[in-house]
């Protein structure tokens, strides 16, 4: 009968064979987006990113693509790649389905061009890179609608993005209008020592008020001078009859100087 010691060193040889083995076959790692939403008669992507830590070149990676619909549970072949890729030749996804990946880069996505409602369903994303062929599938599920509906984080923004355009546009106003301000202050600033330049340079130039001043002293100055004008008028005429009768007397005088004269030789020739 053989000892428990020697029935355990070939346990772990094995296991330690076995172990690095397992581990390898499951470090393939595919990622794909759990939901994507497409407008009927658009275009869409369909991500699909794997991870191996074998080395990765189109000789040894493998991708197929399935779709399962809706109504039921039967799987189609949507799209194959290995080493070029191999678009569907007959079915519901002929001339749809293009190939947008890289496998160098880990990418192995695809695009669906011209979706119509048939295509809302699970599409499956199955990678494989020898030695690594097995691990998880990615799965997409696929909605196609009429029009583009808003999601609530795409409605947030939206409304986010709406109001803080809102509240730029008053603060842009806000500072129009201050330096409309600012432009006009100063333009009234420079137009001032124009304006006073001009009055001094034109002393015919003056204010309403004091043109209102002037009419009334000029007014004043022409009555005054016609007052004037008259009373030396008055004053011309009594000098005029003051002469006149001045004149007269002498006249008297003067006949009666003739009278006496007359009459003293009258009386000497009596003699």
């Amino acid at each position: 009968m053989s000892s428990p010691v020697f029935l355990i060193w070939p346990l772990l040889l094995l296991g330690g064979l076995v172990i690095p083995g397992v581990r390898h076959v499951m470090a393939i790692e595919i990622k794909t987006p759990g939901e994507v939403e497409a407008v009927n008669g658009t275009d869409v992507k369909l991500k699909c990113t794997f991870t191996s830590t074998h080395e990765l070149s189109s000789q040894s990676v493998t991708v197929s693509w399935n779709f399962r619909p809706l109504d039921s549970k039967h799987e189609e072949s949507v799209f194959y790649f290995q080493e070029t890729p191999y678009p569907p030749q007959h079915g519901r996804f002929k001339g749809h389905a293009v190939w947008s990946g890289d496998v160098s880069r880990g990418d192995a996505s695809i695009t669906l061009h011209e979706v119509p409602p048939n295509f809302n369903g699970t599409f499956i994303c199955q990678v494989r890179n020898r030695p690594d062929v097995h691990g998880q599938n990615g799965e997409i599920f696929l909605k196609v609608v009429n029009k583009s509906s808003l999601s609530d984080i795409s409605l947030l923004a939206a409304i986010v993005g709406g109001a803080c355009g809102v509240i730029l546009l008053i603060f842009g106003i806000f500072l129009g209008v201050r330096f409309c301000r600012a432009r006009r202050m100063e333009h009234d600033f420079e137009m001032q020592p124009s304006e006073s330049e001009s009055k001094r340079k034109d002393p015919t130039v003056c204010a309403p008020e004091e043109a209102v001043h002037l009419r009334l002293v000029k007014k004043k100055k022409e009555s005054v001078s016609s007052d004037d004008e008259e009373s030396e008028a008055s004053s011309g005429d009594d000098e005029e009859e003051d002469d006149g009768e001045e004149e007269d007397d002498d006249d008297d005088d003067d006949d009666d100087d003739d009278d006496d004269d007359f009459g003293d030789d009258d009386g000497g020739g009596d003699d």
